[in-house]
């Protein structure tokens, strides 16, 4: 690897270079390019089936690309590491356990590193505006609640990048406010953020730059 290749990797927390997806004869991704730098927030828009959750998989490392390369934090994703290290992510419905608590759903996500304990959950909990004593069963959340739980699962661990696919979904007006102010004091702690929204205002609001997915299917 060149050096000034290495100074554009460093610049950039996410780099994604020439990626391309295929589904069978259907082409979801085609020669995708983008770069995500440190305390940005990316946005990506896109009707359904024009690849943004795709694209989000493989930045993840939930999907292989066919042809292409994601970097995330220096590491090619599939060569370096299978996934991210300090990633967090809510991509599509978010899963949780139905039948315990919010909290106790995090406590169970967070022993798979143990890198964080009761206060970082409750912290995360409160930041995202659900209380964290509620003993309430997931099962009986709101959508919007579950969707809150979603993010407090993907920022609890303090990642350095979140990919966050329609994190707004279900959340009324005033949670809809909440979380954009949120993300924008995540920002202000230079965490890379890359969004996907079908609201042109979230958009405009958080994002410094944004890529529009062309529709593959017409």
């Amino acid at each position: 690897m060149s050096m000034s290749e290495n100074s554009r990797l460093a610049d950039n927390v996410v780099v994604v270079e020439h990626l391309y997806k295929s589904f069978g004869k259907e082409n979801v991704l085609e020669d995708i390019n983008l770069t995500i730098g440190k305390g940005k927030i990316f946005g990506i828009v896109g009707n359904n089936g024009s690849g943004k959750t795709v694209l989000m998989k493989c930045i993840c490392g939930f999907l292989r690309a066919d042809k292409g390369r994601v970097t995330v934090c220096g590491k090619v994703i599939g060569r370096d590491c299978d996934f991210p290290e300090k990633l967090g992510m809510i991509i599509e419905t978010p899963g949780f356990l139905p039948n315990v608590s919010g909290y106790k759903n995090l406590k169970i996500l967070a022993g798979l590193r143990a890198d964080i304990g009761k206060k970082e959950i409750l912290e995360s909990l409160e930041r995202v505006g659900l209380n964290p004593k509620m003993r309430k069963h997931v099962s009986k959340y709101s959508l919007g609640m579950r969707q809150r739980l979603g993010i407090a699962q993907a920022i609890m661990e303090n990642p350095d990048v979140l990919v966050l696919d329609e994190p707004f979904n279900g959340l009324d007006k005033t949670g809809a406010e909440h979380m954009r102010e949120l993300l924008k004091e995540l920002k202000a702690q230079g965490k890379s953020i890359l969004l996907a929204s079908h609201n042109a205002q979230d958009i405009e609001q958080l994002c410094d730059d944004v890529h529009e997915m062309e529709d593959k299917w017409g």
